[in-house]
């Protein structure tokens, strides 16, 4: 149904008579509206805490049941004492796993591995790295977006 102000802005409501091709692109557009919004959000883990990690994971798989999986980019980024959760004998290694599964990107911030001497043979298989978690962060707000720290 096309809404009332395209209507107007057309002219049909002032009595106008406007062509076939006019109102199946004004309906288009008005379709085209209502079409999911894709959400994009990264989350920051900077604390050795088995509850943040899983607060996060948790505000993670929250998103994707709320506004649909196929509708939310989500990545989280760990970096100082927050790496501790993404090592090979972390207590959230199987909560990553499984939210890496249903399409959550993890990342380890290198900078912070190397201070702590890790290696990626240290941490859990099918997580992924960048060269700064701040500045992932920061380049991920730059596009657009949103942040969340739990």
């Amino acid at each position: 149904m096309m809404n009332r102000r395209l209507l107007i802005q057309a002219g049909v409501l002032g009595g106008l008579s406007l062509s076939a091709p006019f109102l199946i692109a004004a309906h288009a557009q008005t379709a085209g509206a209502s079409a999911p919004k894709r959400h994009k959000i990264v989350i920051q883990v900077s604390d050795n805490d088995p509850q943040k990690w899983n607060l996060a994971l948790n505000n993670a798989r929250n998103l994707q049941e709320d506004v649909g999986a196929a509708n939310v980019d989500i990545e989280i980024v760990a970096y100082g004492p927050g790496i501790g959760m993404l090592k090979l004998e972390s207590p959230t290694g199987a909560r990553v796993a499984d939210a890496m599964k249903a399409n959550v990107k993890v990342v380890a911030c290198e900078n912070t591995m190397r201070a702590q001497k890790l290696a990626q043979a240290d941490m859990l298989p099918a997580i992924s790295y960048v060269p700064a978690g701040v500045t992932e962060i920061m380049k991920k707000q730059g596009e657009g977006w949103a942040y969340l720290r739990p």
